[in-house]
């Protein structure tokens, strides 16, 4: 099994050669935490923890590394403390914000079914690092001082947009750049700048007297540098942050390090619309994850099903997160759980993994899920019911379709068991208690059963009996194998 991943840089894909295959090492950017994470900032935590995932399956627990960062400085985080916090200092406002921001995202990541990342650096924590690359550009003339500012001369990095895959001149003609007396060029980007009053401050690199604080680029650049070296194997994020934040990235550390490249391997996932529109708060379409698991659209999502969800696409294309998609992995997830086998040892079919393994093919390796479930629900693993040693029994459940299926959702973390409880509170969120969630289902099932005899007085007899205890059916198709399958909510 060979893995192979598309790389932004070299637009094709390519066979994954590792540095050092004992010492795998992927850096992801992170959050920055002025806000709520929204949906959108999800899908690149989700696909690059199925990549972690993969992975560590590859090469071992102990062979991977994966950073991924927290941003605790920037402008947006210094005014939304002020706006949300005034009465307070703004330096201890800003302190604020950020520990209840980074709280409620490891919070909702964590519902999503998300590993924690092997380093978490913390911008703050890291700004000696970003002193250092300061005064190491501006030392090999790849950065120079201008009004306490220190700016990176991108005039002087002969293939600079290489990643974007645009030239300097296209990148002029194009960018809306801060016009400043002390850049020396138009596409000259601040690698630190001085702080106003009330905002966060270190010492100065460069020699400068006043104290200042990092740009955004430098401070990816020192945390990578850090903590997997001056070149690794992966550098991921969202199709926005190609240019300017990736290309800016791949200059301060190709020059302040002399290498040809900061990663050999670049990834980049698709933007992300809702119910078919660009998410903005101007729509009414701006969704927070946590909002999405209070209450979206009348439902408290569990957080395996938003996953399932985003996994439906390929990472590579541009998704639309709408009620139907939760609705559809909603159903789906119920059809596994239904036909899962949880038994020790058991692995994801080979199927599965080889379509991870291209690419991460997610939607192959769900089209898997789907074939695995159709033979375990015509009752290929039952045969293994009528085997009476233990240990034969054992060795063909491990094979077994129900076995593999359970194997392939835990692969991509998708946790049944959590799934059911979760799916448990979200009923009893709308007056379900679980004994009725229990007699619900119950009564779902018979129903199924009668439309298949085309019992059609019977169906109708225990809709109207759902009907009258609150409970609006809606039948569906399972998308991939056509069956019959029924999901309810409360009336409302």
């Amino acid at each position: 099994m060979t893995l192979t991943l598309y790389n932004t840089l070299t637009r094709r894909k390519e066979p994954f050669e590792p540095i050092d295959p004992k010492n795998v090492r992927m850096y992801v950017c992170g959050p920055t935490v002025y806000d709520l994470a929204h949906i959108g900032n999800a899908r690149p935590i989700i696909v690059f923890d199925v990549l972690f995932r993969l992975l560590r399956h590859l090469y071992g627990e102990q062979h991977v590394t994966y950073a991924r960062n927290i941003t605790d400085v920037d402008d947006k985080i210094n005014a939304r403390a002020v706006e949300r916090f005034p009465e307070m200092p703004p330096t201890e406002a800003i302190r604020k914000l950020t520990e209840e921001t980074t709280a409620q995202f490891h919070k909702d990541i964590a519902a999503l079914g998300v590993l924690p990342p092997t380093v978490e650096p913390r911008a703050t924590d890291h700004i000696a690092e970003m002193r250092v690359l300061c005064d190491e550009l501006v030392a090999n003339g790849h950065a120079y001082v201008g009004e306490d500012h220190v700016l990176f001369a991108v005039g002087s990095m002969p293939d600079y947009g290489k990643l974007a895959r645009r030239s300097l001149e296209e990148m002029e003609a194009g960018a809306r750049v801060d016009v400043a007396p002390y850049k020396r060029g138009p596409m000259d980007f601040v690698l630190w700048k001085p702080s106003k009053p009330g905002e966060p401050s270190w010492p100065s690199p460069a020699g400068i007297a006043t104290p200042g604080r990092p740009g955004w680029h430098i401070e990816c650049s020192a945390m990578a540098g850090k903590h997997l070296g001056n070149v690794f194997d992966i550098h991921g994020g969202g199709i926005d942050l190609v240019f300017p934040h990736h290309e800016n990235e791949i200059a301060q550390s190709r020059c302040a390090h002399g290498t040809s490249v900061m990663a050999n391997v670049w990834m980049h996932n698709g933007f992300l619309q809702v119910e078919g529109e660009k998410m903005s708060k101007s729509l009414g379409n701006f969704v927070t994850i946590k909002e999405l698991f209070d209450e979206w659209r009348g439902y408290s999502w569990p957080g395996q099903v938003a996953r399932f969800a985003m996994l439906g696409t390929h990472y590579r294309q541009p998704i639309d997160f709408s009620q139907d998609a939760l609705d559809q992995a909603s159903i789906a997830l119920s059809g596994f759980k239904t036909w899962a086998a949880d038994i020790p040892g058991a692995s994801p079919s080979r199927e599965f993994m080889d379509a991870l393994s291209d690419d991460l093919n997610t939607p192959r390796a769900i089209a898997e899920l789907h074939r695995l479930s159709q033979l375990a629900q015509r009752g290929v693993h039952e045969q293994t019911d009528r085997m009476t040693k233990p240990g034969a029994m054992l060795e063909k459940l491990e094979a077994s379709p129900a076995a593999q299926l359970s194997a392939s959702l835990s692969f991509l973390g998708l946790d049944m068991e959590s799934y059911d409880r979760n799916w448990v509170q979200n009923q009893s969120r709308l007056s379900i208690s679980e004994e009725q969630s229990a007699k619900i289902a119950q009564l779902i099932s018979a129903r199924l059963a009668a439309r298949k005899a085309k019992n059609w007085a019977e169906s109708d007899r225990i809709r109207d009996e759902l009907a009258a205890m609150g409970i609006q059916l809606k039948d569906g198709k399972d998308p991939q194998t056509g069956e019959a399958i029924t999901m309810w909510e409360v009336k409302r």
